[in-house]
């Protein structure tokens, strides 16, 4: 039988217990009004959206800050720069909240335009103007944003981020017993194409050794499932259903980190009647992920 333990109540106190009493990721400043930052998000049902506002709030007494959610929607950043603008911001630095930083890289610097290629924002076909709907479907057209002001964006995605170590890390104690005979797991989306997974792999290892060095886990692997590529996904799925399953037969047992913005994704059913330990919780709810949103923030305030 499937063991998953749901501890949602008992984290998000921990975060706000860790937001108030140890937030030392940064020394503090002075609010500085001229400075704004926009952190890109996918977006998804509403505990994703609450999930990642909540890991945001914090920046919110160090600089004017938004959260555009959508895979680099450009009415969403238009929507967030406004507001930026309208409080006297002139520089925006913007932080890409998603798993890999090659994910809508170039597209969110040509809609900043910081690249070119995108063309300006289409008139709509009553001669008015498009106007994006927040809460609304996405716009996926490409076009460049209206604004004076100027941009850094940063180029790390939660994958390139030594603090997930530590997310992993506290995941995989806090699920273990007995860690001499317990399999820890680490998996992931995954792109499709396999140079890119080959990064994403080499840099999820990278995380996934905090864990290595947390307790003396029986073995610890990372797998990317390739989850919208049907043809790559089989392999991996039997390849993930293998080690979940020689960890039971080995008289131990698998405990499964989800590297995921937030939930378990599709995994219960890709583990369907296996024996494994999991929270079910991806990389938010955790104070971590703050402490590396600001880090992104604080290099961009001063990025030539």
């Amino acid at each position: 039988m499937t063991v998953l333990h749901f501890r949602w109540t008992v984290l998000i106190v921990a975060v706000v217990l860790s937001a108030c009493a140890t937030h030392h990721s940064l020394p503090p400043i002075a609010p500085r009004n001229d400075y704004g930052v926009i952190v890109m998000a996918h977006g998804g049902p509403k505990d994703w959206d609450e999930a990642v506002l909540t890991a945001v709030q914090p920046l919110e007494a160090r600089y004017p800050t938004e959260v555009a959610f959508g895979m680099a929607d450009p009415a969403a950043l238009q929507a967030s720069v406004s507001r930026l603008q309208a409080k006297g911001v002139h520089r925006i630095g913007v932080v890409r909240l998603f798993v890999s930083g090659e994910s809508f890289q170039q597209r969110t610097a040509q809609i900043l335009g910081l690249e070119a290629g995108a063309p300006p924002k289409p008139p709509s076909p009553d001669g008015g103007h498009q106007h994006g709907v927040e809460g609304g479907e996405h716009d996926m057209a490409l076009w460049r944003i209206a604004s004076s002001a100027s941009f850094a964006m940063a180029d790390e995605g939660l994958l390139d981020a030594p603090e997930m170590g530590d997310v992993l890390a506290d995941r995989a104690i806090h699920l273990s017993h007995h860690p001499e005979s317990e399999d820890v797991l680490v998996l992931a989306h995954g792109p499709g194409d396999d140079n890119e997974n080959a990064r994403w792999l080499s840099k999820l290892n990278a995380r996934a050794e905090a864990i290595r060095q947390a307790r003396p886990f029986r073995r610890v692997q990372v797998e990317t499932l390739r989850e919208d590529w049907p043809d790559k996904r089989k392999e991996t799925e039997q390849r993930v259903r293998d080690f979940v399953t020689r960890a039971r037969a080995e008289g131990g047992t698998a405990i499964v980190i989800p590297f995921r913005v937030q939930g378990f994704g599709p995994y219960a059913e890709v583990l369907k009647s296996l024996d494994y330990v999991s929270d079910g919780v991806g990389l938010l709810p955790d104070i971590h992920v703050t402490y590396w949103i600001e880090r992104q923030a604080e290099a961009l305030r001063t990025k030539p």
